[in-house]
């Protein structure tokens, strides 16, 4: 994954989420975004997945330039893979249809095409067995699995992750952890936000920090956890890795 950012600027009424973020990334599997909740991370990631529009700035990715059209953020939304803090799965569909769904509505699968894909999906996370349980019916880390397995159905050229363990208990938040490095092991490009510095320093190839609308640090994991460079990540890490 190849990644250039520059000049990255959202606003929302005075708060500059995004500050003229700058951002490159010659080469990376895995792109982990840490930093102080407000800082930008998840307003990043938004913006990176076509899912916010910038005021200012451009984003390429993999040599393709993000455009602000409907049209032309349609067809990148499609591409790429989005999950969320808080699952957002449907809760009056199974976990089945939670998938299926998106397959036939968004990707143009005819419905038993999109049905044998979710079916795929769910047991690739071992969940055929809650294939027909509505979300409330499941656990949290269970949830996050389907919404996971919704969101790479469709072989998503990036899977973007927005937090994804930040609803979960210890247990689910390291069962969501251990299926996320097999993603990335398996060659699944992911761009994800997270407050697991344990899990940043194993997966991650390259580590952003996010802070006050910008990129204050940028370095492979163990150069950043090691030796941060900047004052405001030097103080953020000696808070979170306290205990």
């Amino acid at each position: 994954m190849k990644l250039e950012v520059t000049g990255l600027t959202k606003c929302y009424g005075k708060t500059r989420a995004a500050d003229g973020l700058s951002l490159s990334v010659a080469s990376a599997r895995v792109l982990v975004l840490i930093g102080p909740s407000g800082g930008g991370k998840s307003t990043l990631l938004r913006l990176l997945g076509g899912l916010e529009t910038a005021d200012a700035g451009t984003v390429v990715i993999n040599s393709h330039r993000l455009l602000t059209d409907p049209a032309a953020l349609q067809a990148y939304r499609r591409k790429n893979g989005f999950l969320f803090q808080q699952f957002n799965l449907f809760p009056h569909l199974t976990a089945r249809r939670n998938i299926a769904l998106p397959l036939e509505k968004v990707h143009g699968h005819p419905p038993a095409k999109a049905e044998e894909i979710a079916m795929q999906a769910l047991d690739r996370f071992c969940l055929l067995d809650h294939a027909d349980k509505l979300p409330a019916q499941l656990s949290g880390g269970q949830q996050q699995r389907v919404g996971i397995a919704r969101a790479v159905a469709h072989q998503p050229e990036v899977l973007f992750l927005d937090e994804p363990t930040s609803a979960l208990d210890p247990e689910m938040t390291a069962e969501v952890l251990e299926l996320i490095q097999e993603l990335a092991e398996a060659g699944q490009d992911i761009i994800l936000s997270t407050h697991e510095m344990g899990f940043a320093r194993a997966v991650a190839d390259q580590v952003a920090f996010v802070a006050l609308g910008k990129i204050e640090e940028l370095s492979p994991p163990a150069e950043l956890f090691g030796e941060p460079k900047s004052a405001l990540c030097q103080r953020f890490l000696s808070r979170v890795m306290r205990y």
